[in-house]
Formats: C-alpha cells, structure tokens, sequence
C-alpha cells in the first residue's frame, strides 16, 4: 500500500504542477479565461485517457494464462521501471523551464484562438502522469484484486491523491515550508530507489521463468540481520528492491542500475541543462 500511496502522492503533484501553471496563466488576462472550460476538459480527457489504460491492461490480464501473466508483469514492471528513470531525468534536464515552455505552449493555441490546441495540451500532460501512474501500479493492483485486497488499495491511492493535494498548497506558499526544488531532490531519490526495486522485482520473474540465469543463487543470506517479512525490510524490498535472498544476477542487474542511471542523471545535469525543479520565479 505505501508504493500506491507514494505513486498516486508524486504523480498527481506533477500533474496539479502543470495545471497549476496554465490555470494561473489563463487567469492572468480576460482572453486567457476563456480557456479555462477547455483547460478543464482537457484534465478530465487526461483522465479517461488512464483510466482506459488501466482497463485495457487489467482486461489483458484476464485473456492470458497463469504463465502469460507472469511474463505481461514482468515486462511491466521493466516498462514502469523505465518509465520513472525517464521521467527523472527529463525532470532533471527540463524542470527549470517548464513554466516557460508551458507558458509558451499555451500562447501559442491561445493567439490562434486554437482551443482544441489548448485541450489537447492539457489532456496530453495529465494522461502522461496518469499513465505512468498505472503501468507503475498494475502489478500491484493486479496482485491485490486476486488477493481480495483491492479496497484497501483504492483507500491507499485517495490517501495519496488528498496528501497530493496539501502537498502542492504547502509548495504554493513560496517555499516558507519546503521548495519546488528540494521537493523534486526528495522525490527524485525515492522514485529511482523505487525504480531500482521495481527492476528487481522483474528479474524475480524473469529467474523463476527461466529467462533469466541464477548464476549463484542465493549469493548471500541476511535473514537473520533483516527479513523481508514486516517491518523495514519490508520497506526496503518495496522502495529500494532488498532482497534477503537475491541471486547473483539480480545483484549485477541492480548495480548496473546504478551505473547507468548516475550516468544519464549527470549528463542531463550538464551545462546546457537546467536542473530539477521548476522556474526561479516558483
């Protein structure tokens, strides 16, 4: 339940981000209120959008067999794993003119009295979050639902949503309790932690299908130090991928991880790129 609260809790907050953005933007002027009825459109399209998804992927779980599902959760949880490493980085290297390049966007529609530009805009930039907000949860969802533990994971993602929304008042205070910048420093390690869990959760199958070799397996047991049972082995196999137990391939998977992450972390972090957060002037 914690990673469907985390999930919803950051991906609506960047969501409320940008339509934060183009809300007061459009407010800012008596032509730019006239778009507000499709700035609102485009939010509720955003959402059908995901929820769609979502229901195209749980129905294509129900088409595919005992071994299908395993391999769909796997190359899902690879997708989910890719997906937050890409948006990490594009945050890293776009955050700083976000507010410019929305600003941007949105004048452009709005001087061609292009509505349905503005729409689609909106839609686009709240179906993405949602999106990403259901491939990184189908397998738990999944999980849940064949488990008979599916409303308290509804409860754990409204949970999310409503801390999201005190969230992004207390960020638009102007920093007098926590800044855009350190909120998207703090959440950007959590997010490649869970990444990096994610990942190895996908070789877990991937082992136990038989596409991915051992090597060594186990190569270590801390058991004994820290189980995976409960408590904060609990939390760290589901932000961080510990694994009491892990083979030795899980163990290269996760450290070239690493490797390649700080790697694109640095390079989006460069002189030509701004680094995360949003404009200055947030």
């Amino acid at each position: 339940m914690e990673q469907v609260a985390f999930i919803v809790w950051r991906e609506s907050v960047e969501a409320l981000l940008v339509v934060g953005i183009l809300y007061s933007w459009l407010r800012a002027s008596p032509e730019g209120r006239r778009g507000l009825p499709w700035l609102w459109g485009g939010v509720g399209a955003g959402l059908l959008l995901a929820g769609a998804l979502a229901l195209v992927l749980l129905g294509m779980a129900s088409w595919l067999s005992d071994t299908g599902q395993e391999w769909f959760q796997a190359l899902m949880a690879l997708a989910a794993c890719a997906l937050v490493v890409q948006m990490v980085v594009w945050m890293r290297h776009h955050g700083r003119g976000l507010r410019r390049e929305l600003e941007t966007g949105a004048s452009a529609q709005i001087g061609g009295n292009h509505w349905w530009g503005l729409l689609a805009l909106v839609m686009i930039a709240v179906a993405r979050e949602g999106s990403e907000t259901v491939v990184f949860l189908y397998g738990t969802v999944l999980s849940s639902q064949q488990d008979g533990r599916l409303w308290p994971m509804v409860l754990a993602g409204a949970g999310g949503f409503a801390v999201a929304l005190l969230t992004f008042w207390l960020l638009q205070l102007g920093g007098r309790i926590i800044t855009w910048r350190r909120f998207f420093k703090l959440t950007e390690i959590l997010l490649l932690l869970l990444a990096g869990a994610l990942l190895v959760s996908a070789t877990d199958r991937l082992i136990s299908l038989g596409a991915l070799p051992a090597l060594v397996d186990p190569i270590w047991d801390s058991s004994g130090l820290l189980g995976t049972e409960g408590g904060l082995g609990k939390i760290l196999a589901d932000f961080a991928g510990y694994r009491a137990y892990p083979a030795l391939s899980q163990v290269l998977i996760w450290l070239g991880y690493w490797v390649v992450v700080i790697g694109l972390l640095r390079r989006a972090s460069g002189p030509a790129s701004g680094r995360a957060g949003v404009p200055a002037s947030t």
